[in-house]
């Protein structure tokens, strides 16, 4: 494809690719492809649709796709067969004879790959009409599920680019900055500083302007980002450029997480080809406008996904914090100009600049407006990625989309924001997930993640781990975080096991405290939440495990015991069957007996049995 010298030229290839579309009366088979369903086995399932299309002879009239993430990743592998809309679920190889022969070849379902609901028991065959995505504004994320990230056509061929084209030759940088600004979008990384703001600052400062992009995603269980650079790399390029033309940047970086080896693929595939076709370099649609996006991988420190730090990094020094008497926007990379946001808010910004401020902010609250991507995980029947608007209440979330706890059990408490995030007991559950609100009772919205907690969870263990992640992960550089963190983990560490003493939870507060002012980044200042907030919501626990010596969710292993009721007991004989000690007896038909000698407190037996005859003293 030659090289695109002025906008007419992207106009008609992207009129040629829309013609191109309607005219194709060919049936498309998206396949997701994201490192979840991959993990699954997408490339096999894939190379045996191949096959088996062209065994049956009917190749030629089937397009297949392998797409980015859909973000249903309980149910992966993923097929969604077009136009129909046909959502195929947990594929293996052994299913697509199956699916070419009656769906492909004969318009018929097979009904047993369909998505079943859990709550009505009912079989859907439209992925539109599954309540996991029909409660969701998928705006960002979207575009995921219908084009191979690895073809910059298939994103021109959906309206892509056509956000550069207006900002190239339609309005200026304060024009594009004002619609920013007007639209309200505030950073998805986790600090929620309003876009616009940042970029009007960042332009007044004299220097060598840097637009970076933060993809350095380290929160335990988050994985939003990953998938947009994995499913959908053009548009946060395209975003990239529109902020370099509104501050005046002629270099870009992307900082990738290590660990994203797919991320990193895609994302140089689609710069290569930005670049090939004139949207990205020199002379950019012949424009005169010149920007350059580097690829840098991440040191694969958590730390890094701080802003000083990542710049320090990308400078190749150690991924170090610094105090921000000086901001970035005004000396940052090189001690230049920079402007860091993360990929989901490069994302949104073609979108903004397509369909306007006004409407953009109609999404959402007043005060946090658009959508945002969640990373839904942990005791939760859905699992998956989550676009909502802003304000969308947590029971909307983890129930209606999440489809609420798995095998009838409580929910005790969500944790947002990542390790540094405040656990929500279930009293806060309709409240609407916006940064404001967030904030008010403890917690934040960090980048996006959401871990779910059920009745088995034990609130002060939760503490404990994500406290000793947060120490692994300090820099060190300053005491409080350094020390602080360390102590408060003892602290912790003592209780679980049992050698709590009355006074631990004032002393975890004062510390908590401590930390939180003084800090010299946001990892110490955040760091105590999710300690602070569990002694806020649930203050019973820690007392029960101190002056009680007891963990009422049965997970501290030092302060409880597993025990067979006798009268529950119907001597199914299968605790004793996958106990790993040998330690239940019994005859079958006959309550059964665990020897507390041999038993290692595994929890094998409590999850097996059907009745609830185990018990935890």
């Amino acid at each position: 494809m030659a090289r695109l010298e002025n906008r007419e030229a992207l106009q008609e290839l992207r009129n040629s690719l829309q013609t191109e579309k309607k005219e194709d009366q060919k049936r498309l088979i998206s396949l997701c492809a994201g490192s979840g369903c991959g993990a699954y086995g997408t490339e096999k399932v894939y190379q045996a649709l191949i096959d088996e299309l062209a065994r049956q002879g009917v190749r030629n009239d089937v397009d297949v796709k392998l797409t980015g993430c859909h973000g249903f990743c309980e149910k992966g592998p993923i097929m969604v067969i077009h136009p129909e809309g046909i959502f195929y679920s947990q594929l293996k190889e052994k299913h697509i004879p199956e699916i070419v022969e009656k769906t492909i070849i004969n318009g018929e379902l097979v009904d047993s790959l369909l998505f079943k609901d859990p709550s009505t028991k009912k079989k859907i065959t439209k992925e539109e009409d599954i309540p996991f995505y029909q409660l969701q504004q998928r705006i960002i994320f979207g575009n995921n599920i219908l084009s191979d990230p690895t073809r910059i056509e298939d994103y021109i061929g959906l309206g892509g680019y056509s956000a550069l084209e207006k900002a190239l030759f339609d309005m200026t940088p304060e024009e594009i900055i004002g619609q920013i600004k007007e639209s309200g979008l505030r950073g998805r990384g986790g600090g929620g500083f309003p876009t616009g703001i940042k970029w009007e600052t960042c332009r007044r400062h004299e220097g060598d302007r840097y637009i970076i992009c933060n993809a350095d995603e380290g929160d335990p269980g988050a994985y939003m980002d990953r998938s947009l650079l994995e499913g959908n790399p053009n548009s946060i390029i395209e975003g990239m450029i529109i902020g370099a033309i509104a501050i005046g940047s002629h270099d870009g970086y992307v900082y990738v997480r290590h660990e994203y080896p797919l991320a990193v693929k895609n994302l140089s595939i689609a710069l290569k080809r930005a670049e090939d076709l004139g949207l990205l370099g020199k002379d950019i649609l012949g424009s005169g406008f010149d920007f350059e996006i580097h690829v840098s991988r991440g040191g694969g420190a958590f730390v890094c996904g701080e802003s000083t730090a990542l710049m320090a990094s990308l400078e190749g020094d150690p991924g170090r914090p610094r105090a921000k008497y000086i901001h970035t926007v005004e000396k940052g990379l090189r001690q230049n100009p920079s402007n860091l946001n993360n990929v989901e808010t490069w994302a949104n910004v073609p979108v903004i600049i397509n369909k306007g401020a006004e409407w953009f902010s109609s999404i959402g609250t007043e005060g946090s407006t658009g959508t945002k991507i969640f990373s839904l995980v942990g005791k939760v029947v859905n699992t998956g990625l989550v676009e909502v608007p802003m304000g969308t209440t947590l029971r909307t979330i983890i129930f209606d989309i999440g489809g609420g706890i798995p095998k009838k059990k409580k929910f005790k408490a969500v944790q947002s924001g990542g390790p540094s995030g405040g656990c929500i007991p279930e009293q806060f559950l309709d409240l609407g997930v916006d940064f404001d609100e967030l904030t008010k009772v403890g917690s934040m919205m960090g980048s996006g993640g959401m871990i779910v907690m059920d009745q088995d969870t034990c609130m002060v263990d939760i503490a404990r781990y994500f406290l000793d992640f947060l120490r692994e992960e300090s820099c060190g550089q300053c005491n409080p975080c350094r020390e602080g963190i360390k102590r408060m983990l003892e602290v912790l560490t003592d209780i679980c096991q049992g050698k709590g003493k009355e006074g631990d939870i004032e002393l975890l507060e004062d510390l908590g405290t401590m930390i939180r002012k003084f800090s010299l980044c946001g990892l110490g200042t955040s760091a105590p939440n999710p300690v602070l907030t569990t002694i806020k919501y649930f203050r019973d626990e820690y007392e029960a495990h101190i002056r009680d010596k007891k963990c009422p969710a049965g997970v501290c292993k030092e302060l409880f015991y597993y025990e067979i009721d006798e009268e529950l007991c119907t001597g199914c004989r299968l605790c004793a069957l996958k106990c790993p000690q040998d330690a239940v007896t019994g005859e079958k038909k006959k309550p059964h007996k665990l020897d507390q000698d041999k038993c290692i407190k595994c929890g094998i037996c409590y999850d097996a049995c059907k009745f609830n005859a185990i018990v935890v003293r």
